[in-house]
């Protein structure tokens, strides 16, 4: 498979920044994430990489999401980083995207946990069992219970999205 740019590589930051508006503006309940696959990890690419996510959803209820979209196997984790950081899965997803968000703003469920999150991510991905599925933000590893509003707000980017990355560990065998 062939390396895909970054989505800050794809479009410009008045792009970004537009687009990210413009999702706000019509669901304002919402956070806008991008989630990309971390470079060393075996784990597939997505399909898609913008999210639009419930407030109030927990960062281990978008983990849970991110999983099942990555069809990851019984015994593997996946962790979710938001700026080289790990959130708490309790944490909500409107808080971590105020935090975290990034200039161009893109949405996740603010009140879709991180697990949640993760498991669409891993249903996406199509994961085998025996794969965990990590997704990190801004190179930390959120709490799967976060909800991705509060993600959102403590992590976003100054174009208004919430830039996360995605890898992936053998947890048995």
């Amino acid at each position: 498979m062939g390396k895909l740019n970054s989505f800050k590589d794809q479009y410009s930051i008045d792009e970004r920044v537009e687009d990210s508006k413009n999702i706000i503006s019509k669901y304002p309940e919402r956070v806008p994430i991008i989630i990309e696959r971390y470079s060393r990890t075996d784990l597939p690419e997505m399909e898609k990489k913008k999210f639009l996510v419930p407030r109030d959803m927990s960062v281990g209820q978008f983990i849970h999401i991110l999983s099942s979209r990555l069809h990851l196997t019984p015994g593997k984790a996946l962790f979710v980083f938001i700026k080289n950081t790990l959130p708490q899965t309790a944490s909500l997803m409107g808080s971590i995207y105020e935090s975290y968000k990034d200039d161009d703003g893109f949405l996740v469920p603010r009140d879709m946990s991180v697990g949640q999150f993760i498991h669409i991510l891993s249903s996406r991905l199509h994961l085998t069992p025996g794969k965990a599925l990590f997704v990190f933000i801004k190179n930390t590893l959120p709490q799967t219970a976060s909800l991705m509003g509060s993600i959102y707000e403590s992590y976003k980017d100054d174009d208004g999205f919430l830039y996360m990355c995605y890898s992936s560990e053998k947890t048995f065998g």
